[in-house]
This record gives structure tokens, C-alpha cells and sequence, in this order.
């Protein structure tokens, strides 16, 4: 079943979850081709907690070969 909402990131006990459809876009790569980056390896994320002036942000970051997504979170107030 497909529905029209839009993709999103929303917060867990274990951090930010993003979900697949909004960082395949991120790097340019169809859903299904994002996948198979994924099992091989080749698509991974880094997650930095801002410190000092930045503390309350969260910088996500995807990398496949060449490309690069970033995104940064506020906390809620």
C-alpha cells in the first residue's frame, strides 16, 4: 500500500531515524537502488552531537561514493 505522506525523521530512544525514501533522494538514488548500497556497504551515515554554541543541534550526514547528504536537527524546545 503506497500513501502520499511525505518521508521523515523522527526521534527514538536510540536517536534520529530517518527514513529510506528521504536520504535515497538526499543522494540522488531511486529507493531500490539505495537498498542495494546499503547491503553492499557502500551507503553509511555519520550522526555528530553539537557541543558549546552548538549544543541542541544534530548533524546527520549520508555518504554514497562521491555524493553527500547533510541535514541538521534542533531539539524541540
Amino acid at each position: 500500500m503506497e500513501t502520499n505522506a511525505p518521508a521523515t525523521i523522527a526521534g527514538s530512544t536510540d536517536g534520529p531515524v530517518v527514513e529510506a525514501e528521504l536520504v535515497a533522494a538526499g543522494l540522488g538514488l531511486s529507493a531500490g537502488a539505495f537498498w542495494r548500497a546499503m547491503k553492499r556497504g557502500i551507503v553509511y551515515g555519520v550522526v555528530e552531537r553539537g557541543e558549546g554554541d552548538d549544543a541542541g543541534r544534530t548533524r546527520l550526514t549520508f555518504r554514497y561514493r562521491a555524493r553527500t547528504w547533510s541535514v541538521t536537527l534542533e531539539d524541540a524546545p
